[in-house]
């Protein structure tokens, strides 16, 4: 029997067929109803639902099962099973979805999973599929009373499927008001009505498959055609990344709750209704009025055609990517499962990232391979752990060519400096993990060289930490990093680490304390965004080959794979996207220098 996720698989090419073909319709219509960077966060957000419900179902579907065999109030499989039983199931689930739906909007905690689903300004098929990746933790409770009633939990998961696929088709603009369908049934229009913003359509129209339940508890509004809806949240997102537009309502009410000086208040902002404040924080913290006529404005940041292709293209990896893990997720091992879901994840951060322009597409690639790259060492697919090891850091090096060379004729020499020993540092990596992901094969000894070519790595950093900074800036950073070496080296001494090894660890470890040393004092006298990247990097530098060396020489770690190589491509990320932040400072400094200096004299600077 297909698993919910199969069955979701399965179903993929209706939603992309039917996506298309609303496309083409607003197209005849001269209203295109798609702007590509909106629908993919949609899509990206319902890809990431569906794979974080790999793990949350065991929560819900665990704890509806337990109920349903052990506290179930009435036993009568056989009427469940029987069709007049399937049909009141599935009442009685959009009965319960009504509340849960209804309650999304009326209680803060609850809304802060709900409200992903709410945040595109659109609405087309797409944004039926944006899903939240939290609403598992607590949905679970409005169910309860069907395990209660024993209803089996293959019906339940059946019928639950149903009632959400129902619901992908009501998210459009393109099918007008129904008559008497929409008397009875949650429709286009009626649905409308529950994603506009517009004062008088706020927070109606709950119902999953039947209108039915907002008639009767009277949250029911008919579409007016003389106030056309307007989609969005109050308090637009306005980004496409799919982890922010899952944590920014919690992150909010965290912020009020931490702020709020009465403790009781500070339990309330959690189950008052969302735009809800303690006194005190509102006055501390005050929001703009909410104004319909601004949130008509549609965020929308550039995107150039090569950078489209390659969302498209991106989008494209991740959904077959996803495919392949829901279709094999419930008969891999947890272990398994996480490491693939981790891939996935930082995919879409990439993804999300790039359309954005907060990173590039060759960092998003670098970000994407050292994944790939991770997960491939910890699950011993070694060709290709050899194929993208030594891929990250090439895609690296096309990230800061590609970053530095529209404006490398117009830069200074300080920032050709500042290239060439960023290029340079990363090359010497690149040698150093081709070095040690050989060592040992073909009965060859290359870790030596392997840590060689770090230590040059590192010094390059180093050099690179001290073009715009004093040495050491700050004497309590190089101590206490210092004091964290020195003790690092004791306990790597005294836990196995060979003779031989003792004198180049010591080297080593020494190197690596002053780059981060050197980033830390840079940070310092920078005090900006770039710089904090920077010195971030060199302390996950530290993270890292602290990891490998007491994997190595003293005991080896589980999974240590992933730690190992997690925290180093975090740290040359972290380091490469701080550089190329700093660059492009440093050339807008320069640019308008240039500018200011050939301004009239009568004209102010």
């Amino acid at each position: 029997m297909l698993s919910p996720s199969q069955i979701i698989v399965l179903a993929t090419p209706v939603f992309f067929a039917l996506i298309a073909v609303e496309w083409l319709i607003s197209l005849k219509r001269q209203r295109n109803a798609y702007a590509l960077a909106d629908a993919l966060s949609s899509l990206n957000l319902g890809v990431l639902s569906q794979t974080s419900a790999v793990f949350t179902k065991l929560l819900t579907l665990g704890i509806y099962t337990f109920v349903a065999s052990h506290v179930a109030l009435i036993e009568a499989d056989a009427f469940w099973m029987s069709l007049p039983g399937w049909v009141l199931a599935l009442l009685f689930y959009d009965f319960c979805y009504y509340w849960l739906h209804r309650m999304g909007h009326e209680v803060g905690v609850l809304w802060a999973a709900h409200a992903v689903h709410h945040q595109s300004q659109a609405y087309n098929l797409s944004t039926a599929l944006r899903q939240t990746s939290s609403g598992a933790l607590l949905g679970w409770l409005f169910y309860l009373p069907m395990a209660l009633a024993g209803v089996p939990p293959l019906v339940f998961a059946v019928v639950g499927l149903i009632d959400l696929l129902y619901q992908f088709w009501v998210h459009t603009e393109q099918v007008k008001k129904l008559g008497w369908f929409d008397r009875w049934f949650c429709s286009p229009s009626n649905h409308r009505v529950h994603h506009a913003v517009n004062d008088q359509y706020l927070d109606k129209n709950y119902g999953g498959i039947l209108i039915i339940w907002d008639r009767l508890f009277g949250t029911f509004k008919e579409e007016d055609d003389k106030e056309p809806c307007v989609y969005g949240t109050r308090g637009l997102l306005q980004s496409w990344d799919p982890l922010w537009a899952n944590a920014t309502v919690y992150r909010q009410l965290a912020h009020d709750s931490w702020h709020a000086r009465n403790w009781l208040d500070k339990a309330r902002v959690w189950l008052k209704p969302p735009g809800w404040r303690p006194v005190d924080v509102a006055q501390r913290f005050p929001k703009p009025t909410f104004d319909l006529d601004a949130h008509r404005a549609i965020y929308a940041p550039p995107m150039n055609r090569p950078l489209r292709w390659f969302a498209g293209l991106q989008f494209a990896a991740l959904i077959a990517g996803a495919t392949a893990f829901l279709w094999n997720a419930d008969q891999s091992v947890l272990a398994t499962n996480l490491i693939w879901f981790g891939v996935l994840l930082t995919g879409q951060w990439a993804l999300g990232a790039a359309m954005q322009g907060r990173i590039s597409p060759w960092m998003a690639l670098m970000l994407q391979s050292g994944a790939l790259a991770t997960a491939s060492a910890a699950l011993g697919l070694r060709e290709w752990h050899w194929l993208f090891k030594p891929a990250t850091m090439f895609f690296a090096l096309l990230c800061i060519a590609a970053c530095a060379s529209p404006a490398w004729t117009s830069i200074q020499k300080t920032s050709k400096k500042h290239v060439y020993l960023l290029l340079a540092a990363i090359v010497f990596s690149l040698g150093g993990d081709v070095f040690l992901m050989l060592d040992g094969q073909f009965k060859l000894g290359l870790f030596i060289p392997g840590l060689i070519s770090f230590l040059l790595a590192h010094a390059c950093y180093i050099a690179l930490f001290k073009t715009d900074a004093p040495w050491f800036a700050s004497r309590h950073a190089l101590w206490l990093i210092a004091a964290i070496g020195a003790g690092m080296y004791a306990y790597l001494f005294t836990h196995g680490l060979p003779a031989a090894m003792r004198i180049p660890v010591a080297v080593y470890v020494t190197v690596i304390a002053l780059m981060a040393a050197q980033a830390w004092g840079r940070y310092q006298v920078q005090q900006d965004r770039s710089a904090l990247l920077v010195t971030l990097g060199a302390s996950a530098f530290m993270v890292s080959d602290s990891i490998l060396a007491i994997n190595r020489f003293v005991q080896p770690l589980p999974w240590a794979a992933i730690w190992v190589l997690a925290s180093y491509y975090v740290a040359q990320a972290l380091i490469v996207q701080g550089s190329l932040r700093w660059q492009a400072q440093a050339h807008i400094a320069t640019d308008f220098s240039a500018r200011s200096g050939r301004l009239p004299e009568t004209q102010p600077t």
